[in-house]
């Protein structure tokens, strides 16, 4: 007997609501992870500039680290290992706080930042050398200099690759289903486990997921022909 679809099972009624809790929960370990990421890989970024030789190794070990490691196991490691480091009673707060979601936004954050870093400091790198030197002339600080004249330029230059690197880290949260965490590919799974019909549920998440990465790459289009435009006048 042939798959007999059902559409109407992931669009309305209970397993609808699922899938779209589902999608909530992603979209929200996603901005916070993407938040967290960017802060934490500005700072890494910065240590990497700021020829302290400790802060540049410091900085350099920990992006190659977590680029060139797997995300998986490092979700499983904050997930399963974190037990080992952390102290009792912290971790018993966090086992009654939703461990398992922020385990997994910490393994998103390091991860996404690690590559924000890089991708921050290429954009630097892009920059005249001798506008950190003007900006120190006037009596700024290395960090103030950063702060007031590099990394606006430096954000301004790489905000589509920024981007790219949010919709890595969105798509990657998929990733977090592993421990627990129910975002829209876990409630899709879940919805698959219980009508059978994995192909409609999997299909509702896909769709989803490709209508935010469309949605985001559109604007990052618009964004480009715009500051392209700007630089021609």
């Amino acid at each position: 007997m042939g798959y007999q679809f059902d559409w109407s099972l992931v669009l309305t009624g209970e397993y609808r609501d699922w899938l779209i809790d589902g999608f909530i929960l992603t979209l929200k370990i996603s901005g916070i992870a993407g938040l967290c990421a960017m802060i934490l890989g500005t700072v890494v970024a910065v240590m990497r500039l700021s020829r302290v030789k400790p802060l540049e190794w410091l900085s350099l070990a920990y992006t190659e680290f977590f680029r060139n490691t797997p995300l998986l196991v490092q979700i499983f490691f904050w997930y399963f290992g974190s037990e080992a480091l952390l102290p009792t009673a912290l971790n018993e707060w966090l086992y009654s706080h939703d461990f398992e979601f922020v385990a997994g936004t910490v393994a998103l954050t390091v991860y996404s930042s690690a590559f924000i870093a890089e991708e921050l400091r290429s954009g630097v790198f892009s920059i005249p050398k001798n506008q950190l030197e003007a900006s120190r002339a006037t009596g700024l600080s290395f960090l103030q200099g950063y702060r007031y004249v590099i990394l606006p330029q430096a954000f301004r230059i790489v905000i589509p690759p920024l981007i790219s690197q949010l919709l890595n880290l969105l798509k990657n949260s998929s990733l977090v289903m592993t421990i627990g965490v129910m975002e829209v590919t876990y409630q899709a799974r879940q919805v698959e486990s219980f009508t059978f019909h994995g192909f409609e549920s999997f299909t509702v998440a896909t769709v989803l997921y490709l209508a935010v990465s469309l949605a985001v790459s559109f604007a990052i289009t618009m964004y480009n022909k715009h500051f392209l435009r700007q630089l021609r006048y």
